[in-house]
């Protein structure tokens, strides 16, 4: 039997708890709401999101995938590169090449950073310790154009509070990769220090070349701004399930009953996580200034999904639960964390270090909250 594939009796003790944990989630709601009105509920949220929100994330990722493929056929990223190359060792601990995989992601998504981990003309410049936490310093930038873009765009003057969420999630990102080196060293003990790879860094310099396509400037930039497009289209596409899964039963724990009663209309549901919000008041209040209880929401989404996160902004909005101080703390907490419990283990695992997939998750859940404070202090300082 291949080893890769794991079995277990048919009907275990799991099965039994998972059917309770079911029950008692779909029965809370249900008895609230009632079963019909639940169901008419989930339907009605998850289409709304799907035609509302997540064509408008796709058309977003179609145009900034544009955008930034176009950047880095005409050397705009590898100017970037060369800008804050020198700034990786002193401030993250990592080789300078490593702004290449951070730029990466932060055009694209988390898993974006794997390709570079596999390419021995990037990892030549990596010591042993160093690659784990390649994890952590892309999950901190993972969609992070989409999700600015996407902040800036909802109300007039956001694109302050967006930009302060930029540089809180670079602060966090820091801590978060400066605690996950802290744990690797300790894993590879006296051979920390190893080369990762041997190879030839004079010919295989990252950062003084860079592949283009074929033929003159017109074909290129045509050639650039499709395939650019594509995989905003792809982006678009694979952030649907989380969205609708994640998002719809987010939003039904989120949002109460209407004046009238429940009607299975989409955004009704039982307001439990404001509850719990408010109930914590005393710590987020301090830590995030929140503007109301219901903006807990967003960074317990964006543990799972980010682009199920942004869905719940425009709604935050329409009902005037979230100030510029919200959109400074989402963005930054969005792109520091950007669905990072549903990608680190089989990042970790495409690493080939799944046994330090728990000291990743701890090392960025620390860093993602400290991305949320810092932005919610430089908002007060700044604006």
């Amino acid at each position: 039997m291949n080893g890769d594939i794991r079995t277990k009796k048919a009907i275990s003790t799991e099965t039994f708890v998972f059917l309770a944990i079911l029950i008692l989630i779909f029965g809370f709601i249900g008895n609230k709401m009632g079963v019909a009105n639940m169901f008419k509920t989930m339907m009605a949220t998850a289409h709304d999101l799907l035609l509302n929100t997540v064509f408008f994330i796709m058309a977003m990722a179609v145009v900034t995938g544009a955008i930034s493929m176009l950047l880095s056929e005409f050397g705009v990223i590898a100017l970037i590169n060369k800008v804050f190359a020198p700034l990786m060792k002193p401030l993250w601990g990592m080789p300078g090449a490593s702004v290449t995989g951070a730029v990466a992601t932060y055009l694209s998504d988390n898993p974006a950073i794997i390709p570079f981990a596999k390419d021995k003309k990037f990892t030549v410049y990596f010591k042993k310790y160093q690659i784990p936490a390649l994890c952590n310093l892309g999950t901190s930038f993972g969609m992070g154009l989409v999700v600015t873009m996407f902040m800036m765009t909802q109300g007039e003057g956001f694109w302050k509070a967006a930009l302060i969420g930029n540089v809180a999630a670079i602060i966090g990102s820091i801590f978060s990769v400066r605690l996950m080196l802290m744990q690797t060293r300790k894993y590879y003990g006296a051979e920390s220090d190893d080369d990762y790879t041997e190879g030839d860094k004079e010919n295989q310099d990252l950062l003084n070349t860079r592949e283009i396509r074929e033929g003159n400037m017109f074909q290129r930039v045509l050639d650039t701004l499709l395939e650019g497009g594509k995989v905003g289209v792809d982006l678009g596409m694979a952030i649907i399930p989380g969205v609708l899964i994640v998002c719809t039963m987010v939003m039904m724990l989120t949002f109460g009953m209407p004046d009238k009663g429940y009607t299975g209309a989409a955004y009704e549901g039982v307001a439990l996580l404001p509850y719990l919000g408010d109930k914590l008041s005393f710590i987020l209040e301090p830590l995030f200034g929140f503007t109301s209880p219901e903006a807990i929401s967003f960074p317990i989404t964006s543990l799972g999904a980010v682009g199920g996160a942004m869905s719940l902004v425009p709604t935050f909005l329409q009902k005037g639960l979230i100030s510029g101080n919200d959109i400074a703390v989402f963005t930054a907490m969005g792109m520091c964390w950007s669905g990072y419990l549903s990608t680190h283990i089989g990042m970790m695992d495409a690493l080939g270090v799944r046994k330090l997939s728990s000291k990743a998750i701890i090392s960025h859940t620390i860093g993602g909250l400290l991305a949320g404070i810092i932005a919610h202090y430089l908002y007060i300082l700044i604006v």
